[in-house]
């Protein structure tokens, strides 16, 4: 992605979050008052999340519901009651694209002014949650995921991600 769509986004969703404290993303409204981050969930949509691809989980104390995609083993996990936990099987590496860019910043914050987690997107909220992209049957309308995708499967009804070699489905 080039620089200036990055510093575009970036700058939209701190205008957004200035403003309103949700945002919609490829979409016009929201999903109830509840929600701080909302996807185009129609029923064709084939397109997740991308968690990032990190070498080895993150230094220092991450907070609790940090997501990764650890190439390092090829895991997609969480950070849980202060511990890594893995959420998939060892996956497939080979398809990631590593970021090599210098980072900049403390990343874009919705929620709050200011937040006290550490991330490139960082959702804080005492009140409102994420929807995640919802796609139906994602290991076979998703022709080409990309490792560290998730999403919400609606026909299991479970939290899917994906290893870099199949998918892998939570309740």
């Amino acid at each position: 992605m080039k620089p200036i769509k990055k510093i575009s986004i970036a700058l939209a969703l701190m205008i957004f979050n200035a403003f309103y404290t949700q945002v919609a993303i490829g979409k016009e409204t929201i999903d109830g008052r509840s929600t701080i981050l909302d996807f185009n969930n129609t029923s064709t949509n084939t397109k997740g999340l991308i968690l990032p691809a990190t070498q080895g989980i993150p230094a220092g104390s991450p907070a609790n519901g940090t997501f990764v995609f650890d190439t390092s083993d090829g895991k997609v996990k969480v950070y849980e009651n202060n511990t890594w936990k893995a959420l998939s099987d060892v996956g497939n590496v080979a398809s990631v694209i590593p970021n090599d860019s210098d980072e900049a910043g403390n990343g874009v914050v919705i929620g709050n002014k200011e937040g006290s987690a550490d991330g490139v997107l960082v959702l804080e909220s005492p009140d409102k949650a994420m929807i995640l992209p919802k796609i139906s049957s994602p290991h076979l309308n998703v022709k080409n995921p990309y490792p560290g995708m998730i999403c919400y499967d609606t026909v299991s009804k479970t939290f899917a991600v994906f290893d870099g070699t199949v998918w892998n489905y939570w309740k």
